[in-house]
């Protein structure tokens, strides 16, 4: 196939740029595996993922930017206090898992989270009168309460999931997910759909008691709580299956590895939640337009959460894999290659995001035109998440080599940076300001880890190539915003421009990657096979 050849005076140059792609590299097996995994564990996931988006984005067609505003909010401290309820318990059950005994690890990692789990959601009870004027929820403390249940139920199976994860049992696994998040969505439907119409005609009729007007948004909340309490008992017989044998010496031997991943899990939610908290506090510009400014940032944020959930499927599959390969020859030369083709992944998935910001806009916008005002904010959250996306994958080697610490330590330079950028630049630049923190942030722990990852883990990393990557589809994106912003948005032919020059910036950089990743690829399942038959 000459079409696809690359040119013999080029091949020179592309390799100074992109490393050798025609070389063959060692643990091509590995990566097949972790294909299979991520296609097994994260094709349900995928799809719960995107169902649940869907069921964010409908919150933003009901309310404007300021009924949706608790919404932002309170979703921005779940997976942080989830982080706190879990305290790296599942990267530790995994980690553990390959030098005890499976079925005694197991039972002192549940007995020690439900112990936890029970004191944690005590205290937040007790606190919960602070906690909801600290999240300007005084006038619905409901949502506070419903929010710790939530937390409470969530933090309760995980361990069952990762147990279903680590015996191989993907049915059961991809149906729970699929099943409380399809729930999830019934009961919100329901609930808008059916309850407030039954209300609205007639307020005693029977399916109007299903519905406070009062409540407003928070009817996800609720939808969600109860979906939360199925799930758990959907994995009852999993749950239920440990016994109180509590291994002391084991359990202090799993705090040592796990205390410093609380911290290190921060590190995915240190903007979305001080951003938030911050924004309120360091803006002057009165109660009712700050919520309303952080109504469009939380919704603008949504589409950027696009890669975010390519990246929380990929971790489904690619810790459990990382630990397990950890002893294999040629392990670290694995990791490079995963990283490579996850970068490849994400740069295709930025560029769908921001090549198509029109499109994904009508989704949050179409009601309340109000949401796209913040929509330039998109691309830099959006590259933002592909800089967290990364340091997740370098994070393995703190893992592996016990010094957790360090990844504490870049977390909470990240959280101080972040803080000091949103004081200086929200006041300035109001969600702007916000997303430029988030990048700068992310951008700073992805450099620093790898600094640190080489001096302790050293992995191969094709560098220059991945850098070169990012740093096209960036100029993908400008060349884009210059073509489409020198046509007048009224003009008749504006439409027909945005999308097919979007279509074939996309297809130029998808040849590229085709070109120079070619030998690698056809070694692929299934789009390998794709390949090597149309040459």
């Amino acid at each position: 196939m000459t079409g696809t050849m690359v040119a013999p005076c080029l091949k020179p140059s592309l390799n100074r740029i992109f490393g050798h792609p025609f070389k063959t590299h060692p643990g091509l097996s590995s990566i097949k595996k972790l294909a299979g995994q991520t296609i097994w564990y994260g094709a349900p996931r995928i799809f719960a993922r995107f169902l649940n988006f869907g069921v964010s984005l409908l919150g933003f067609q009901l309310f404007d930017p300021n009924g949706s505003y608790p919404y932002t909010q309170v979703y921005a401290v779940i997976p942080f206090l989830n982080i706190l309820f879990t305290y790296g318990l599942e990267t530790s059950y995994f980690r553990f898992a390959q030098t005890h005994d499976r079925k005694k690890l197991y039972n002192t990692l549940t007995v020690s989270m439900l112990v936890s789990s029970l004191l944690l959601t005590g205290v937040l009870f007790l606190l919960k009168d602070p906690l909801t004027s600290f999240m300007g929820m005084d006038d619905h403390p409901q949502y506070i309460t419903w929010m710790i249940w939530i937390i409470f139920f969530d933090t309760l199976y995980t361990l069952p999931l990762s147990k279903l994860r680590l015996e191989e049992r993907p049915r059961k696994y991809a149906f729970v997910n699929v099943f409380s998040i399809l729930l999830n969505i019934a009961l919100v439907l329901f609930f808008f759909y059916v309850a407030r119409p039954a209300y609205e005609k007639d307020p005693d009729s029977f399916f109007a008691w299903f519905y406070d007007p009062a409540v407003g948004i928070g009817y996800f909340l609720l939808a969600n709580l109860i979906a939360s309490g199925v799930t758990l008992l959907l994995l009852y017989r999993e749950f239920a299956s440990f016994r109180f044998d509590f291994d002391k010496k084991l359990w202090k031997e799993v705090m040592y590895y796990s205390y410093p991943l609380i911290i290190v899990g921060f590190g995915g939610q240190i903007n979305e939640l001080l951003s938030r908290v911050v924004y309120q506090r360091v803006l002057d510009v009165g109660e009712k337009q700050e919520q309303f400014e952080l109504g469009v940032f939380g919704a603008n944020y949504k589409l950027a959460v696009l890669i975010t959930i390519f990246i929380q499927v990929f971790r489904l599959a690619a810790e459990p894999f990382f630990f397990n390969q950890s002893k294999s020859e040629g392990a670290q030369r694995s990791y490079a290659r995963v990283m490579k083709f996850f970068v490849i992944a994400c740069c295709f998935m930025f560029l769908v995001v921001v090549l198509f910001l029109d499109l994904w806009k009508g989704l949050i916008a179409s009601k309340y035109p109000e949401y796209a005002q913040g929509i330039y904010i998109v691309p830099i959250l959006a590259m933002g998440s592909i800089f967290l996306g990364i340091y997740y994958n370098l994070s393995i080697w703190y893992k592996l080599t016990n010094r957790n610490m360090f990844g504490a330590y870049i977390t909470i330079s990240g959280a101080i940076i972040t803080i000091v950028l949103n004081i200086i630049l929200i006041p300035k630049f109001h969600y702007m300001g916000a997303a430029w923190a988030t990048f700068i942030c992310y951008a700073f722990m992805m450099v620093a880890s790898y600094i640190q990852g080489q001096k302790y883990y050293p992995v191969p990393y094709a560098k220059k190539k991945l850098i070169t990557y990012i740093v096209i589809c960036a100029l993908i994106y400008i060349i884009h915003e210059v073509i489409v912003r020198n046509i007048n948005s009224a003009a008749r032919f504006y439409i027909p421009i945005y999308y097919i020059s979007a279509a074939v910036l996309f297809g130029l950089f998808l040849l590229l990657i085709l070109k120079v990743e070619r030998k690698e690829l056809q070694r692929l399942p299934f789009l390998g096979k794709w390949l090597y038959r149309a040459a």
